[in-house]
C-alpha cells in the first residue's frame, strides 16, 4: 500500500504539472537565451565585419605588394578594430604577414580560405579554438572596374578577432535563463499542489462514499459542489446510491417475506404431520392384514409423509439459518466416537461404510451439528456414489500454524461432473435435471454448509484420482466456545 501510494494520483497530478511548467519554463528560457545570444553575437559580427571592410576599403596598397612596410599597415588596421581589438594577417602569394607575432594565425581554417578566393565580398566564420572562441573575417581586395565590375589582386586581409566578451555574456544569459527557471519550478509546486488538491477531494469523498456503501451504509450520500465533470460524477453517484439503496431494501423486504413465509408454513404443517405420521405408523403395522393394493397405498402414504416431515425440518432449519438465530453450544469432545455415533444411530455399520477414526482427537464441537454434517455427508454418498463409502479423520497443521479437524467422506460412484460441482452446495440442485424425485429433502448439503460455517470451517467437494466423489470438512481444532 505505501509502494502504491508513493505513485498515487496525488503525486502523479503534481509530476504532471511540475512536467507541463518544467517544459513551459524550459523551451521559454530556451528561446530566450537562443535569441538574446544570437542577437548579442550577431551585433558583434556585423560591427567587426563592417569595420573591417570599410577598413579594408579605405586602406590603398601598392601592387605588386611588398612585405617591406606591410606589417606596419596591418598594425594600422588591427588599432582600428570594433567592436574589439584584431589582429590582422596577409597572405599574398608566398608573402605572409600579420600584426602580430607569428604571420600565420592557426584560428583561419582550409574552409575561409577557399571562400575568401571565391567571393570578392568577403566572408567570416566563428571558430573556437581551445575553449576561446573567435571570429575570423577574411577580405580579398579588388579594382574596381566599374560600378559592379572587380578584379581580385589576389591579397586576401584577415581579421581574428576575440570573443571573449560576448561569451562572458552567453554564459550569464544561460545563468540567468537557468536560474530563473528553476524558482520557476518551486513556485509552480503550490498551484500544482492546490490543484491536486481540488481534483482529489471529490475522488477521495468518491473513494469513503463507496467504502461506505461497501460496508453496509447504503444512505451515504456525496456532497455536490460545483457545476464541473467531478459535480455531474458525484450527482451521478448520489443518484445510483439512492436507486441500489431502493433495490436493496425492497429485496431484504421480499427475502424477509419469503423467509417469513417458510417459517410459518413449517411451523404450521409440524403439528399436522405429527399426527399423519402416527397414523402411518399404525398403518404400516397393520398394512401386512390388508390386500397388496390397500398395503402398496399405505406404504407409499407412509413413506411420502416421512419424506415431508424431513422437508419441513429442513425448511425450518434454514430458515433458522437465514435468520441468524442458528445457536453454536459446543463442548470438547471425541471426534471419533462421535463420528461412530452417528454411523452406528443410523444403523450404517454393515459394510457399507468403513471408518478410518483415530483415536484421542479431541476437538471443541457442537455435537448435534456436527453429527448432522457427517449424517448428511454420508447419506449423501450413499444414496449418490456408491458403497463403500470411507470416512476418515485426521488433524492438519495449516500455514498459519492453527491445527484443523479434517474430516473426509469418500463413496466409489462415478464422482460429480465438473458443470456440476459449482452448484453441489446450491438448495434444491438437482444434478440430473430429469430427476424430479429424490430420496432426500434437496436441502442436505447446503445445511451442511451452514453448520460447518458456523463452527468457523470450511467444507468443498471434488473427485478422487481413481473414481468417487470426496468431501472434506475442515474445522478449526479449538474452536473457542459461542453460544450463539
Amino acid at each position: 500500500m505505501r509502494r502504491a501510494r508513493a505513485f498515487g494520483l496525488r503525486t502523479r497530478l503534481v509530476l504532471a504539472f511540475l512536467l507541463v511548467a518544467a517544459v513551459s519554463a524550459g523551451t521559454t528560457a530556451a528561446l530566450t537565451y537562443r535569441e538574446a545570444r544570437n542577437a548579442l553575437l550577431q551585433t558583434a559580427q556585423d560591427t567587426a565585419v563592417s569595420s573591417f571592410r570599410d577598413q579594408v576599403q579605405q586602406t590603398g596598397f601598392v601592387l605588386p605588394v611588398q612585405a617591406e612596410g606591410l606589417e606596419e599597415v596591418l598594425r594600422d588596421l588591427a588599432r582600428k578594430g570594433k567592436p574589439h581589438p584584431w589582429v590582422v594577417f596577409a597572405e599574398y602569394g608566398s608573402i605572409r604577414a600579420s600584426s602580430g607575432t607569428s604571420p600565420v594565425s592557426t584560428v583561419i581554417t582550409p574552409e575561409l580560405r577557399r571562400a575568401a578566393h571565391a567571393d570578392p565580398h568577403g566572408s567570416f566564420e566563428r571558430v573556437v579554438k581551445d575553449g576561446v572562441p573567435y571570429l575570423t573575417i577574411a577580405m580579398p581586395t579588388v579594382f574596381r572596374t566599374g560600378p559592379e565590375g572587380v578584379l581580385p589582386t589576389r591579397l586576401v586581409l584577415y581579421a581574428v578577432m576575440r570573443m571573449t566578451d560576448e561569451q562572458v555574456n552567453v554564459d550569464a544569459l544561460l545563468t540567468a535563463a537557468r536560474d530563473g527557471a528553476l524558482p520557476g519550478l518551486a513556485i509552480a509546486l503550490l498551484p500544482g499542489l492546490l490543484a491536486a488538491r481540488s481534483v482529489l477531494r471529490p475522488v477521495r469523498e468518491l473513494r469513503q462514499a463507496a467504502q461506505s456503501m461497501g460496508s453496509g451504509r447504503l444512505d451515504t450520500r456525496i456532497p455536490v459542489r460545483g457545476s464541473d465533470e467531478l459535480a455531474d460524477l458525484a450527482h451521478t453517484f448520489n443518484e445510483s446510491a439512492g436507486k441500489l439503496q431502493h433495490s436493496v431494501q425492497e429485496l431484504r423486504r421480499a427475502e424477509e417475506r419469503a423467509r417469513r413465509f417458510a417459517s410459518d408454513v413449517s411451523h404450521e404443517l409440524r403439528t399436522p404431520l405429527a399426527g399423519m405420521l402416527a397414523v402411518t405408523e399404525v398403518l404400516d403395522e397393520d398394512a401386512g392384514r390388508l390386500d397388496p393394493d390397500t398395503a402398496r397405498a399405505v406404504r407409499l402414504i407412509s413413506s411420502e409423509t416421512g419424506k415431508l416431515a424431513v422437508l419441513v425440518e429442513d425448511l425450518m432449519e434454514i430458515s433458522r439459518f437465514d435468520a441468524r438465530a442458528a445457536e453454536l453450544h459446543t463442548d470438547e469432545i471425541d471426534a471419533a466416537e462421535a463420528i461412530r455415533k452417528t454411523l452406528e444411530n443410523r444403523h450404517w455399520t454393515d459394510g457399507r461404510v468403513r471408518a478410518e477414526l483415530p483415536g484421542g482427537i479431541r476437538a471443541r464441537l457442537d455435537p448435534r451439528r456436527f453429527d448432522i454434517v457427517v449424517a448428511n455427508l454420508v447419506g449423501n454418498a450413499l444414496r449418490h456414489g456408491g458403497a463403500p463409502v470411507t470416512v476418515r479423520l485426521r488433524v492438519e497443521a495449516r500455514s498459519h500454524g492453527v491445527p484443523v479437524l479434517v474430516t473426509e467422506v469418500a463413496d466409489s460412484g462415478p464422482g460429480i461432473r465438473p458443470e456440476v460441482l459449482p452448484h453441489i452446495f446450491d438448495r434444491f440442485y438437482k444434478a440430473d435435471a430429469a430427476r424430479t424425485r429424490s430420496a432426500g429433502s434437496g436441502l442436505g448439503l447446503a445445511i451442511t454448509l451452514e453448520n460447518v460455517r458456523l463452527h468457523g470451517g470450511t467444507i468443498r467437494a471434488g473427485n478422487l484420482p481413481r473414481g468417487g466423489a470426496v468431501f472434506t470438512v475442515e474445522i478449526p481444532l479449538h474452536a473457542e466456545e459461542d453460544d450463539g
